[in-house]
């Protein structure tokens, strides 16, 4: 087996992040071989007698990945004396396994239980910013300003600015609202801190996703194996397609109109149409009456009127001016 760096093999070892196994050499906890190991210092695992504390470590087992449903009631927690019922009870071999993602005896939802130190880091440490969501049953319903208040960030007790987060209406229910919150922090009780400073006091909370990986139909109290895609996902910090940024729309091309033709097709606008042709023996307009006067179609004395039939009066009637004899 190739030589490869002592804190990633401490940590595959189940001695915490590499980080921890860092602090275990600067202490001068680790040696190798009988000599003191220091930062940077490379072994092989299956040859190198590599000790902590004077135990030699056993070889690295297995790595196993649980996502669990933490009921309420329910303790975050690896062991101590504690009688109650702690999430490593819930998994086989749990009291081997190191806790992704706590939460506070009152809450419920999704955890991790792995034995791998890498990916506890990769989930855990803020600087990897891995997304946290959050179903949360506020007592009242927020107004606006309540909202922007929260997604700004507030000051904790403890002095801590939490960062920015995502918090909208998911729906209302009775006097008070469901909220969806989601963040890349995870300060003790934080949620609950928070909304006690806004008024808005938190009756349920729910974890439903850390990172990629949903709660989907478990349980409370239930557990199942991550998939390889799962785990692939958690250690690249992988978003849920629902949270990936949506492709940059470009405008569309402008294309040139095309130019109406004004004659010879048939269609709509000027020159669409053809000209009627003119019949043989027909005169188009009124002609114009000699002499001026009333313009109109002069007529012959002997044509008759259209409307009475009765022949035009034109001069005198022969014998008009006859008298009858008395």
């Amino acid at each position: 087996m190739a030589e490869e760096r002592l804190q990633k093999i401490l940590a595959r070892a189940g001695y915490g992040s590499r980080r921890a196994a860092e602090e275990l050499i600067e202490h001068g906890r680790v040696t190798v071989n009988g000599a003191v190991a220091t930062i940077g210092a490379k072994a092989d695992a299956a040859r190198d007698a590599i000790k902590v504390d004077g135990t030699r470590i056993t070889a690295a087992a297995a790595p196993v990945y649980f996502a669990v449903y933490k009921p309420r009631g329910v303790l975050s927690t690896t062991g101590g004396p504690e009688p109650r019922q702690k999430v490593t009870d819930l998994v086989p071999k749990g009291d081997q396994l190191h806790l992704v993602g706590r939460l506070d005896k009152d809450s419920e939802g999704l955890m991790l239980l792995t034995n791998d130190g890498e990916l506890t880091q990769r989930v855990s440490h803020p600087r990897y910013e891995q997304e946290k969501e959050y179903r949360v049953l506020v007592a009242r319903q927020p107004d606006a300003e309540q909202l922007a208040t929260w997604r700004r960030g507030v000051v904790l007790e403890d002095g801590t600015r939490t960062r920015p987060a995502d918090v909208r209406v998911e729906h209302l229910y009775g006097k008070g609202a469901w909220l969806r919150v989601i963040m890349q922090e995870g300060h003790k009780r934080q949620i609950r801190e928070i909304a006690g400073q806004l008024g808005l006091p938190v009756v349920k909370l729910i974890r439903v996703r850390i990172s990629n990986l949903y709660v989907g139909n478990l349980k409370p109290g239930e557990w199942r194996q991550l998939t390889e895609d799962e785990v692939r996902g958690l250690m690249a910090g992988e978003k849920p397609a629902s949270r990936q940024p949506r492709p940059e729309k470009r405008a569309p091309a402008k294309t040139a109109k095309p130019q109406a033709r004004r004659a010879g097709k048939p269609g709509k606008g000027p020159g669409s149409r053809k000209p009627a042709g003119r019949k043989p023996g027909i005169t188009l307009g009124r002609p114009q009456r000699e002499g001026g006067g009333r313009q109109g179609v002069k007529r012959s004395p002997a044509a008759k009127t259209p409307k009475t039939g009765r022949r035009p009066q034109s001069g005198r009637k022969p014998g008009g001016n006859r008298r009858k004899p008395a």
